[in-house]
This record gives C-alpha cells, sequence and structure tokens, in this order.
C-alpha cells in the first residue's frame, strides 16, 4: 500500500501534517559541534595517540608484538581519559546554563 493511499484512509491524517509541520518549524541550537566532540574527537584521538605511542615504543621495545600491544592499550587509556575529559567538561557546562 502506498503512503499516500494509507494517509488518504487515515482519520488523523490532518493531526498527522500539524505535527510535522511543527517539527519542521522548530528552531534549535546546532548539534554539530556535539557530535564531533562525541564521536570525530575520541576516534582522533585514538589514532594520534596510537600513531605516537608506536613512534615512542619503537626505540625502548625491542618486540613488534609488545610494541604494538603496549600502544594499543595505552591508546585506549588516553582515549578513555579524553571521553572523561569531554564528560566533565559537558557537565560542567550544563550546570553553567
Amino acid at each position: 500500500m502506498s503512503e499516500q493511499k494509507f494517509c488518504q484512509e487515515c482519520d488523523q491524517k490532518n493531526d498527522c501534517q500539524k505535527i510535522y509541520q511543527q517539527l519542521g518549524n522548530i528552531e534549535g541550537p546546532s548539534l554539530a559541534v556535539k557530535v564531533i566532540f562525541a564521536f570525530l574527537l575520541p576516534l582522533v584521538v585514538f589514532i594520534a595517540s596510537l600513531a605516537v605511542f608506536e613512534r615512542i615504543l619503537a626505540g625502548v621495545i625491542n618486540t613488534e608484538r609488545a610494541q604494538t600491544a603496549i600502544s594499543f592499550l595505552l591508546a585506549l587509556l588516553a582515549t578513555f581519559f579524553c571521553i572523561l575529559v569531554i564528560r566533565v567538561a559537558n557537565r560542567k557546562f550544563n550546570q553553567c546554563r
């Protein structure tokens, strides 16, 4: 059944249209910055810290497997710390509002 035919036979089609119009007219703050901080920043922190730790540990550890494993764990730790900082900052920012 097509969507138009379904809506034409519906008893509440006028109510749905009003609700969608109201939702379309709502203006609010952009979520782009929050999305970047929530998803993109931790990913960038993980990749960058993994590269940095790989380079640092290359001169310290001779075994490549151990070097990779330790670098991975340190990158996870750095990413976790980044997420914690973002959450704390978000809570502080929301309390100030």
